[in-house]
Parts: structure tokens; sequence; C-alpha cells
């Protein structure tokens, strides 16, 4: 026989507590985990959806700490409370035996059945498990004696780690960049959103750690006039360079006075005055820093109402000039018109090797090739090939770096126009690297 004593009626009353017991612990651990788990973008978003227990979800995610101790205190009770039952009915039951009985009972029955069940499911069904938890621990946390119980826990462990520690800056509980660029990455991955919207989520975040410098048009690349040109000759200069707004200049391009527009040259040379110097048909130009980011800058550009800006240097020389359709293409992609002269910002050639506009930033080529070239003073690939190169190379002239080659495929004047990259053998990935 089994039994060593009768079955007593206060034996069916333990066992009910027990039951009782292991239920509350079970369902608990299951919100524990489950709302653990759930971020504030996803209960706001579950609370959009008018979802039932939404509202309580919302509530209680916004502030972890007040549901979080209160729920482990109560599972670790129910716990203890039914493992020590349980072993006190195996001891009448069983005898000396039944301690061992009751150490396998509560280590396959209460962490198995309610504790490691509900909290894969949890797991497996986030938003089910949450919003069918949010209003059964809402409920247990407005209990008083558990509120009382929450805020002597909390006043503890402050006092214990120090309230201080949990987040340097303050911002424990909000999302930051890289979160959400891995949210875009892991929503493209699982097919919710498509190539294009994953690459402008990430453009629209990066935007605004973007300055100026990155995306001007330099200095040797800028079209202007001098001012004591005619209007009409100025505007036979816009219009070859296909632009409707063109820098006007005293003596050199550090010498900006005004932003000459086509459409005013145009209205003058109509009303006879093609012969006037230009200087007396400019409007004011606008400078900024090739630091300042572009954020800024294109509110700037929305509220005083102008599409082009001088950048300067530190030492107030012109750096370059940054047009609004410079800044909106940071955003959405190369913006091509009737006057762009089309050449494929990257070519792929035949060999395996890739050819790049020498203006792509280092950052781009990185993404580009899964790699992790130099960084330093300068921006784009092309300076990485002048820093390296010590001098302006020649045409066909390379350099090697990281396990790649970049080779100065057309170099004009000083410049290098399009660089070439081999990847000449085993090289560290940006993942490799940064783990």
């Amino acid at each position: 026989m089994i039994a060593t004593a009768g079955f007593q009626p206060v034996d069916a009353l333990l066992i009910a507590i027990i039951i009782v017991l292991l239920a509350v612990s079970g369902v608990l651990a299951l919100a524990e985990t489950s709302l653990v788990r759930t971020s504030r973008v996803k209960a706001k978003a579950l609370l959009d959806d008018r979802r039932r227990g939404a509202k309580q979800l919302v509530r209680l995610v916004e502030s972890p700490e007040h549901f979080l101790n209160p729920v482990l205190l109560l599972v670790l009770i129910c716990q203890l409370v039914s493992a020590t039952l349980v072993g006190v009915l195996a001891a009448h039951w069983l005898g000396a035996i039944g301690v061992v009985v009751a150490t396998a009972f509560e280590v396959v029955v209460i962490f198995v059945f309610f504790e490691a069940v509900p909290k894969n499911w949890a797991v497996h069904n986030p938003e089910r498990a949450a919003l069918f938890s949010a209003p059964i621990v809402a409920a247990v946390v407005r209990f008083p004696p558990v509120r009382a119980i929450s805020k002597i826990l909390i006043g503890l462990a402050d006092l214990i780690i120090g309230r201080g520690h949990a987040s340097d800056d303050g911002r424990t509980g909000l999302v930051t960049e890289s979160e959400l660029l891995a949210m875009a990455d892991v929503a493209h991955a699982e097919d919710v959103i498509e190539t294009d919207e994953r690459a402008f989520i990430h453009s629209v975040i990066e935007f605004g750690d973007t300055v100026v410098r990155e995306v001007m048009v330099p200095r040797p690349d800028m079209v202007g006039v001098e001012a004591a040109l005619s209007v009409a000759a100025a505007l036979e200069a816009a219009l070859q360079a296909g632009y409707s707004r063109v820098p006007v200049y005293e003596e050199n391009v550090d010498d900006v006075l005004g932003i000459g527009y086509t459409k005013d040259l145009i209205r003058a040379e109509h009303e006879g005055k093609g012969t006037d110097e230009v200087r007396g048909h400019l409007r004011p130009a606008h400078f900024v820093p090739e630091t300042k980011r572009l954020s800024a800058l294109l509110r700037e550009m929305q509220d005083a109402k102008f599409h082009l800006s001088i950048v300067v240097d530190e030492y107030g020389g012109t750096a370059g000039l940054v047009t609004l359709e410079d800044i909106i293409e940071e955003l959405v992609g190369e913006i091509v018109d009737e006057f762009d002269v089309e050449e494929p910002p990257v070519e792929r050639r035949p060999d395996g090797s890739v050819v790049v506009t020498a203006r792509m930033t280092v950052d781009e080529v990185d993404d580009l090739l899964d790699a992790q070239l130099p960084q330093g003073t300068w921006d784009t690939v092309g300076g990485l090939v002048l820093d390296l190169a010590g001098r302006v190379p020649d045409e066909g002239e390379g350099v090697e770096v990281d396990g790649f080659r970049l080779v100065a495929e057309r170099v004009q004047g000083r410049r290098i126009g399009r660089v070439r990259i081999e990847r000449t053998g085993p090289v560290e990935s940006a993942a490799e690297a940064s783990a």
C-alpha cells in the first residue's frame, strides 16, 4: 500500500490550496514574461487597434517597476507555500520516502507545468498573453496590501542599487535609434516591409545625424558667375549649366555677393537690361557652416523660403553649396531631372570589382561591401584614397587597405572622380568587427 495514514478531510483542503496556489503562480509567471517582453510601442499599437486589455497593458509597461516586484514576490510565495504543502502531504502519506517523491513532484510538476510552460507560451504568444494577463496584474497591483509591499520592495531595491544607476541618462523607457533600425531590419527580414521602405526608414533615422558637409556640392563642382558679367552672359552660363540659381561672386568664389535667379535674369533681359552688370539683379545669399545638421537647415529653408545655401568652412571660405534637392535626396534617394547627367553611383564589373563615385561616403561604401574602411578627417572614399596615397594619384594608381585595393579610376585635375574597389583577400565584415 502507498499510504501510511488514511486520507483525511484536511488533506482535501490542502490539495485544493495547492491547486489554487499553483494556478495563481502559473498565471503570474505567464504575466511576468509577457509584460516584460512587451514594449511601450507595441502596447500603444494594441491600444490603437482597440484590443481588449490594451489600456491596462499600456499603463503597466510605462512603469514596469510598479508591477514586476509584486508579481515576482507573489510567484515566489505561491511556489514556496505549495511546495511546502506538497512535502507535508507526501510525508503524511508516504513517510520518509515522501521527501523524495515530493522533490520529484515539485521539479516535474511545479517547474515544468507552472513555470516553464506558461513562460514558453507567453514567449510564443506575446500579444495574447500580455492582453490576457494585463487586467489581472492591474487588479493585483491596485490591491492595497500588494501596493504597500510594492513600495517597500522598490524602496529597498533603490537603497541597494541606487535609483541613478538604472540609466545614466534617465532614458530607460525610451526606444533608441539603434533599436528602431533593428526593428526595421527585423520587419524587413520577416517580409513585413519592403526593401525600399526599410531603406527609407534608415534614411529618416540617420537624417538627424547628417551634416551639411556630407551632402553639399563641393567647391570645385560649384557653378558661379562673376558679378561684373552682364545679365545676358550670366543667364547664358546658368542655362548651359541647367541651374535655376547660381552664386554670384566678386573676385573669387570666397566672396559671394548673392544668388542670381534665372527667372530674374530672364525678366531683366526681357526689359532691355541684358547689358547691365548682374550684381544689380541679385537676391541675398544664405550662408551656413559645413557642420550644420541637415534637419535644422531643412527647417530653416522651410521657414525662410529659400532653396540654396552657401556652405562656409571654419575659416570663412566657401566650401561648397547645398540645395533643397540635395537635402531631400538624402531622404528619398537620387532625384534625376532633365539636366542631370546620369552616371550610376555604383557600377559592378564582371571581374567582381566595384566602381563608385569618389564622392560616395565611406559609410556608404562600408554598407555596400560589408566592410569597415578606416575613418578619419575625410568623409568620402576619394578623400580616403588621397589620405592613403599622400598625394593626388595618377589614373590607375591604387592603394591597399583592410583587404581592399582602391584604384583611382578617373582623375580630373587635382580631384579623383571615380574609384574602383577590388577585394584582395579576406576582410573582416562590419558586423564581425563590432561583435
